[in-house]
Parts: C-alpha cells; structure tokens; sequence
C-alpha cells in the first residue's frame, strides 16, 4: 500500500455534459469511418458492395409488392390493369397474382437478410477494432487517470459504446440508408401512378412525424440519459462494495451497503418509469399523426374511384404503400433514439481516446541497457499537487547487487520512489538513472521489463495459480513456472491444493491467505528474473510466522540483484547494505542497522518502539496461552 496517497479529484460531472453538448452524427460518423470503412480488408470491402446492391434489388422488391396486391386487386374485381396485357392470360388471373405476391414477399425477405449478413462482419469489425484501441489505450494512460476515476464507470463506458458502435453502424447502413431509398421510391409511385397532391400530402405527414418524433425523442434523451447515470452509478456502488466484500462483512455494514445500492436503484427506478411513460407517448402521437395521413390519401384515392380516374386495386395500391411505409418511418423514430443516444455513448469512447497520457516515450527512445543494474537517484524533487511537495531533493545510490532499504514514517514518500522508479510519474526535477541511463529517455517497454516488484498488497488475475505466475514471465516453460514456484517455497501448497497448478485464485486472489498471495508474487516476479527488484512493503500485512517465511524467500530472490526495499517493519532490513531513513520527503539519516542505532536517532527512536511493540505482543501471546492452560475449575483465589 502506498505510504502517500495521490490527491483524487471527483469525477467530473461536466464530462459527460460536455460530451452531450459537442456530440453530432457527422461527427461521431466522421470519427468513425477509419473504423467502418476497411482500408485494409479488400474481402470485407467486397462484402459492403454486394451489400449495397442486395440493398437495391431489395428495396425494389419492395416496391413491387403493393403492386401485385393492386393487380391480384383488380383482377378480382374484374378490371384487369391494362398495363399488364402484354403478360400470357396465365399470369395475370388473381391466383397466378397472388402468387407473385406471395414469391415477391419471399424475395424481398432473402435478399434483406442476405444484405444483413453481409453487412455483419462489417459492423463487428469496427466494434471490435475501436473496442481494441480504447482498451490499449486505457492502459496507456497514466496511474493518476486511473486513481482519479472509478473502474466501474469505465468498464461501463466501454460497454456502451461497444454497443453504440454496433447501433451506429447497423441503424445507418442497414435501417436509416435503406429507409431513406424507400422514402424517395414510395413518393415517386404517388406522384407517377397518381398525381403531385398524393406525393405533397405523404411528404407532410413524414415531415410532421419526423419533426414530433425529433422534439419528442431530444425530450426523452435527457431522461435516458439520467437513467443511464443513474444506472452507472449504482454499477458502480456495486462492483465497490462486492470487491471490499470483506470489509463490508468486518464493520457489519451489509445494511448500510443495501441502503447506498437501493437508492441509487430508487433513482434509477423513477428515470426508468418516466422513460417508458415517455415512450408511449412518443408512439400514439406518432401512431395518431400516420393515421391521420393514411386517412388523408385513401379520401383521395376514394374520390378518385367515384370520379372513374382511380380502380379498386388503386385504392389497395394506396393502403398497402401508406402501410409499408408505417414500417420505415416507425424504424426513423427509433434510428433517431438510438442513434442520438449511440453518438453520446461513441464519444464517451473518443473522449478516453482524447485523453494523452501523462509520461510518454520520448521520440526514438532507445530501450534500456543493462550492464550492471547499478541504480542512482539524482537530486530528486516530486509532488502530486503543486501545493505539496513530496519528495525534496532525493540522491541516493544502490551499487550492483546491493541492498538499499527505504524507512520512515507513513507519508514521508517512501512508495513514491517505487513510482517514479517505474515512471508511473516523472519528476518535477533531478534525474533516476540506471547504469547512467536516465529513465526518462528510454522506453517505458524496456524499463519496466528490467524492473521486478513485489508490492505489499498483492492483487491476483482471477485464473488459475499457474497462470498468476506465469504472467511474470509469459514465455516460459512449465518446468520453469515450477521451479519458480518451489524457489517462492509455494509449490508444496500447491501441489496439497485440488487441481494444483490449474487450481482457480478467485476474485483478486481471494481464495488464498496473504501469505499464499506474496508467495505467487514472489514465484513470478522469480520468472521474470529482472536485474532490478522493488520490494514495496511486501510483509508488512503478514503475522510475524509467516513474515519470517516470506522474508527468507524475498533473500532468495534479492540475491544478487539491485534491490531497492521499502519497509515499515524495521527488522525485515537489517540485513541492508545501507538503509535510509525518509522523513517529510527527505533523507534524514543513513547507514547500516548497526550505524544507525548508534547514532540514536529517528531509525533509533523507531527501532526502540517496534521493539516495545513487538515485546507487548509477546507477553499479551504469552499471557493468552497461560489462560487458556488454566482448568476451568481452579481456584482463582489459590
């Protein structure tokens, strides 16, 4: 655990109103493009052409379909349409029509679902190459991004606009695309097979539905957008309280943690009835503004039968083209909701993808150089905020295969140097050098690959144990990941454990004790073998037995490395080279153990106080277990 905590700010709530206000549809599609149009696939570019044909012959299909209605229509009623003459008698009869119609219905259906699995692994493919770099990306951010922002939320992020990118990508070329063809189709047949009043009256009904729907949906996508907050923030609250399940379990508070959920759910629970209660009436006004325009035409077309100028089968002509077109402009409506709602979402995504990281490579950094892992802080001065300085002028030096300990209080910024060691920050001054390479100018790559770490709370892959120790290593082989094991004094335990090596480490490595987790930390960080070892507080969470246990594996796997210690229990380092003593950001004393205690000062005092510590801990054990030797029906008094 971190001896100094980095400042973290709330989550920004003007993000999010940001993003709302600077969204747009030729924006997002704009950002989007590299990722839907496959520069690089001529297969997947192949299957957006025969995409797009299907997509015509569909449509045209579409249009033909009414009119085998109108035919079969007239056929019936024995005014056969002349138009159809030049036909054999054998296809224009009502059966031979009807049967037309049901094969055009058939065709059309093929050459849409065809259309839509071309167009499949298009879609996918820009979900899953956006979804890709986002996730890179966010782990090339840096540490304070991360400590600054909630991992709920982004995971939540990134789902949605996995999703949203699917809906901007299928509602636009395979609904709104398609759509808008029928729309100019359906007007040209009023205004061709029956006159200009027709094709005028149809395009003020879309107008006015799609004006109505556009007002209707913007009022509806402010509640679903509280909705959706609301619905991340209980996530949230959720994935925090069930990944500290066993604080929660230690101060009772299973109440207090229902009570914080279910109000968030509350929330949620009111945005999502207004959002249904919305909804409906979004779809009557929609539904009473068609059939006001159905109403409109079939008038006209009935004047036009009365008049001689119009057949029977014009008049179904009309109903089944008005009734067609509910389909599409329903589907408006609802590209219109999605894809207002998938804008926001897509640029939630590009709006991690803005974000630069804090340390960077420098142009053509070169990779890191290990001679002999000699390792020098120069004169270093670091702070998280501005107004508080953490570190002031650190210089210290760890020869090759040297031990340096780091002591001192909680705050001093004693995890802080493991930080900036691993460039997860940069100095605000001075220069980290390794073999007389500044850290700044090589590649963070090379760095972090020269560099082990066993911090004080290990977090564990929740996978296998053998997967947790491979990851020190990936490469390696399986005699390998086991002598690594048996180096960390851990391959006993597994071996004693149902599946071994396979067996599963759970949640954050939840199935295993604190002194199991340590041990997989050691095994990997074995694998990995790196000239330069960091060990951040690693037994300062353990009881005493099994501190003594880790400590002898940690000198295993210090042996004749560059090792830099960061320890609050000072009788893990005695052994050190050289131990410094951080105070308040600055080396107050160094030496060896024995140098420093004679010197009786801020290591001496501290070393005094453990010890009086550690000796009440004794007699208190000491105390309990002449307790519990006592018979229960002895005299007390005797």
């Amino acid at each position: 655990m971190s001896d100094q905590t980095v400042p973290v700010s709330a989550h920004d709530p003007s993000t999010r109103t940001r993003v709302r206000a600077e969204a747009n549809l030729s924006t997002t599609v704009k950002n989007l493009w590299p990722y839907i149009w496959p520069h690089h696939r001529s297969d997947l570019k192949a299957r957006i052409y025969a995409a797009l044909a299907m997509l015509i012959i569909a449509k045209l299909l579409t249009m033909a379909i009414p009119y085998s209605f109108k035919w079969a229509t007239d056929a019936v009623a024995g005014r056969p349409d002349q138009s159809l003459a030049v036909l054999p008698a054998s296809l224009t009869g009502p059966i031979a029509l009807t049967i037309g119609y049901g094969v055009l219905r058939s065709v059309m259906a093929l050459f849409t679902q065809g259309r839509d699995a071309l167009f499949a692994s298009v879609a996918m493919h820009a979900v899953r190459r956006l979804a890709t770099e986002v996730f890179v990306h966010l782990h090339e951010l840096s540490l304070r991004y991360h400590l600054e922002r909630k991992t709920g939320g982004l995971t939540r992020v990134l789902e949605r606009g996995r999703n949203a990118i699917e809906t901007i990508v299928r509602m636009i070329m395979l609904t709104g695309v398609p759509t808008a063809v029928e729309f100019l189709l359906i007007l040209a047949v009023f205004t061709f097979q029956f006159d200009w009043r027709y094709a005028f009256a149809v395009t003020v009904m879309i107008v006015a539905y799609m004006v109505f729907t556009t007002v209707a949906t913007n009022w509806r996508i402010a509640i679903r957008q509280s909705m959706n907050e609301s619905d991340q923030d209980a996530n949230t609250k959720a994935i925090d309280s069930l990944l500290n399940f066993e604080t929660v379990k230690y101060f009772g508070a299973e109440e207090r943690e229902a009570a914080r959920y279910d109000r968030s759910m509350s929330r949620y629970e009111k945005l999502s009835i207004r959002t249904y209660t919305s909804l409906a009436f979004l779809n009557a006004g929609q539904a009473l503004i068609f059939s006001a325009g159905l109403s409109v035409v079939m008038i006209m077309c009935l004047a036009g039968i009365r008049s001689g100028h119009n057949t029977i089968g014009d008049f179904v002509l009309v109903n089944a083209m008005m009734i067609q077109l509910y389909q599409p402009l329903n589907f408006m409506g609802l590209v219109y909701r999605e894809v207002k709602q998938a804008v926001i979402d897509i640029e939630l995504m590009f709006a991690i993808l803005d974000q630069k990281p804090e340390v960077k490579d420098r142009a053509g950094a070169p990779a890191l150089r290990i001679t002999e892992g000699r390792l020098r802080f120069e004169n270093v001065h670091f702070s998280y905020d501005p107004a508080r300085s953490i570190l002031k002028g650190v210089s210290f030096e760890i020869p090759p295969g040297k031990t340096v300990a780091v002591v001192g209080p909680s705050g001093a910024g004693k995890s802080t140097l493991s930080r900036l060691l691993f460039r997860f920050y940069e100095p605000s001054s001075g220069r980290i050098s390794i073999d007389g390479q500044d850290i700044l100018e090589v590649t963070q790559a090379s760095l972090r690959d020269a560099i082990g770490m066993v911090p004080q709370d290990t977090v564990l892959f929740n996978d296998t144990i053998e997967y947790n120790i491979r990851y020190g290593r990936w490469e390696a082989t399986e005699a390998e990941v086991r002598e690594a094991a048996r180096s960390a004094q851990i391959d006993g335990f597994i071996e004693a454990v149902p599946d071994g090596y396979k067996a599963q480490v759970g949640e954050r490595g939840l199935k295993l004790s604190g002194g199991e987790k340590q041990r997989v930390a050691i095994a990997r960080t074995m694998l990995k073998a790196p000239p330069v070892l960091v060990l951040d507080e690693a037994t300062s969470a353990l009881d005493s037995f099994t501190e003594r246990e880790i400590q002898d594996a940690l000198e295993r796997v210090s042996r004749g490395r560059t090792t830099l210690v960061i320890a609050h229990r000072l009788s893990t380092v005695i052994g050190a080279d050289e131990i410094l003593v951080l105070v308040k950001g600055a080396i107050a004393e160094r030496g060896t153990h024995e140098e420093l205690l004679a010197r009786r000062g801020v290591y001496a005092a501290m070393w005094n106080r453990q010890r009086q510590a550690d000796a009440a801990r004794d007699a208190l054990r000491r105390a309990s277990e002449i307790d519990h030797d006592v018979p229960l029906d002895a005299d007390v008094d005797a």
